[in-house]
């Protein structure tokens, strides 16, 4: 065997040996709490920190919450800060495909290795803090914690010049808020989660606005009324903070739709950014590319120096937002959206409403047991031509014999088809969209896992 050989079988060695023990941490850490189950602690993740030094103290920090948004912001803050210069982490959740999707390191998921080292580092901490929680009456770390225990010891260790963060559920006792961060950004708030974080917007809102630290800005995004007061009080509650607001301190100027996107012109804290291309759908992203560079702005000038007008356009053609609104077939189109509340689906079905021209819409629907099943049905109903209801592989998930009663109810039995697996569904929904010759679309939508594993069924499972 020749030494390319050699080095080729010893690489491919290494490989396997990754994944096996990749399958291992992640058994270990699936068979956990999930992540929805929380409780009103930060006690366990603090003790790890703890133990390990702080090491999520050791880079500055940008932290997202907010009910829909967050995700796609985070990725545009991302892609900003590297075009800048700096080397980024970046913290989202949940993900499409691999778990390592949920910790990049300058914009690429975690490689296996340095996921592996993370998890080595912290999992001896771990385990002293199960111990010592169980011996008190209390419970493990969850599934989530624990990812956020590797992913702030990944980014101590690249090390990385900012973090970006974004909340898992809520803010306040959200297991990523052990940071103080010099930013904290606010998408639109609306109802999701009530069974955890209340059943109005006001309480959602005091919950979030826990991630609002001493001496930082947040940025925000459009809110109501009530949902803006409780922000206001929080930041008059926190020394040194500040609040800027889209539409009175930055927000989008103009924007019009173009082929593959959008063309936008926004006013940020400290400059305008004329005809900018956004390769991404709808108002809601132009309004979260607001929010991003209005947070760049607070973070690297503090709102009072522009963004250089090249880095940004060279990081808009970076951006990408998988799972959002996202073509992942053609001949028909098939597009996905990981929208899993009403606010996310009226956002959706305006996005399609003026993106696309679709001579026929069948939507392809999985949605979770704990959400509103009805609101998003009830926006969805007046754009779609017909629903197929399925499931996605989620213990989560709805049965379809029950999603299908209800979408009954507001569709009517004619324009309902209840198909139990997804890819049968997805067959069955690019069938009907063809029915009718050229111009029909599937939009496939209801929980990030539909839309992800709707995607993996096309084969796209890049990020």
């Amino acid at each position: 065997m020749s030494d390319g050989q050699d080095a080729g079988a010893l690489a491919a060695a290494r490989t396997l040996e990754e994944m096996r023990r990749m399958r291992e941490i992640e058994e270990e850490i699936v068979s956990r709490a999930p992540e929805n189950d929380v409780g009103p602690s930060l006690e366990r993740i603090r003790a790890v920190m703890e133990l390990a030094g702080d090491p999520q103290r050791t880079y500055p920090s940008i932290h997202l919450t907010g009910t829909n948004g967050k995700t796609s912001t985070s990725r545009m803050i991302d892609a900003i800060l590297r075009e800048s210069g700096l080397s980024t982490g970046r913290f989202t959740s949940p993900h499409l495909h691999d778990i390592r999707e949920r910790i990049t390191l300058s914009g690429k998921p975690i490689l296996r290795e340095k996921f592996i080292s993370a998890y080595e580092d912290v999992a001896p901490l771990i385990d002293i803090v199960d111990a010592r929680s169980l011996e008190s009456g209390g419970r493990r770390m969850n599934f989530f914690e624990v990812l956020v225990a590797i992913a702030y010891a990944a980014f101590a260790d690249a090390p990385v010049d900012v973090a970006v963060i974004e909340v898992g559920l809520g803010g306040s006792w959200d297991a990523t808020n052990v940071i103080d961060a010099q930013v904290a950004v606010v998408t639109p708030v609306d109802l999701d989660h009530t069974h955890l974080l209340g059943d109005d917007v006001v309480a959602i809102a005091e919950e979030k606005s826990g991630i609002i630290k001493a001496d930082s800005v947040t940025v925000c995004g459009v809110q109501d009324e009530d949902v803006a007061r409780v922000l206001l009080d929080r930041v008059e509650e926190v020394s040194g903070a500040r609040i800027v607001f889209e539409g009175n301190d930055f927000g989008v100027l103009a924007r019009e739709v173009a082929i593959g996107g959008q063309q936008v012109s926004l006013r940020g804290l400290a400059g305008e950014y004329p005809d900018l291309f956004l390769p991404l759908h709808g108002a809601h992203q132009a309004s979260n590319l607001a929010t991003a560079v209005a947070a760049v702005e607070s973070f690297i000038g503090g709102g009072e120096q522009p963004l250089d007008a090249e880095v940004l356009t060279a990081a808009l053609a970076t951006m990408t937002s998988p799972g959002r609104l996202e073509i992942v077939r053609r001949s028909p189109t098939v597009l996905v959206d990981a929208a899993h509340n009403p606010h996310g689906a009226r956002s959706l079905v305006a996005a399609i409403e003026e993106a696309f021209a679709f001579t026929k819409l069948v939507g392809l629907v999985g949605i979770v047991s704990d959400k509103d099943a009805v609101g998003m049905l009830e926006v969805l109903e007046p754009a779609l031509d017909h629903i197929v209801i399925s499931r996605s592989s989620s213990p989560r998930a709805m049965p379809p014999e029950r999603l299908g009663a209800l979408a009954v109810e507001l569709f009517g039995e004619s324009r309902v088809t209840v198909v139990r697996d997804l890819p049968d569904a997805l067959e069955q929904a690019v069938t009907l969209a063809e029915a009718d010759g050229m111009g029909g679309g599937v939009i496939a939508t209801g929980s990030v896992i539909t839309a992800g594993e709707v995607r993996m069924l096309l084969g796209k499972t890049d990020v």
